[in-house]
């Protein structure tokens, strides 16, 4: 069964809670928006750990680290409707969307071309209020979203 973990990194801003979400890039999602955002994730096998592999995903698509030092406050796994278990830990870090310096990946593009195209993983990543960010988010990974809601108040 495919596994993913990642991070939900939020910050406080005038006594609010906002939350960070990745746009995925790639032709794919170029004009896609409510509920095709994400919280930066990725997939791991058993040689890692879920944390690990949360932290080192996290890297790779925003270019920015979580430290062994930073708290991670475990989420409720999820699991996707392609049957993909989904591990996240919410994390307080403020960091700058401009900055974002996503890894990328390579497709066929435009399809049976044969001519192979990079696309960045994540094309955009945006703070949201716990609002905006329930209509953003892949719908099976609200949870995450409405948990820390529970765990900060």
């Amino acid at each position: 069964m495919k596994q993913s973990a990642g991070i939900l990194l939020f910050k406080r801003v005038t006594k609010k809670i906002v939350v960070l979400l990745v746009h995925p890039g790639g032709p794919f999602w170029k004009n896609k928006d409510l509920g095709s955002w994400s919280i930066p994730k990725g997939e791991f096998t058993d040689e890692e750990s879920a944390p690990e592999a949360a932290r080192r995903e996290f890297k790779e698509e925003t270019g920015f680290a979580i430290t062994e030092k930073e708290k991670m406050l475990p989420l409720t796994m999820v699991i996707q409707k392609s049957g993909k278990l989904i591990y996240a830990w919410a994390v307080e870090k403020d960091i700058d969307t401009t900055a974002i310096k996503s890894n990328h990946f390579e497709i066929e593009w435009p399809p049976k071309s044969g001519q192979l195209k990079s696309f960045p993983e994540i094309d955009k990543a945006e703070w949201f209020s716990l609002e905006e960010a329930m209509q953003k988010i892949n719908s099976s990974q609200a949870a995450f979203i409405t948990e820390l809601q529970q765990l900060l108040s």
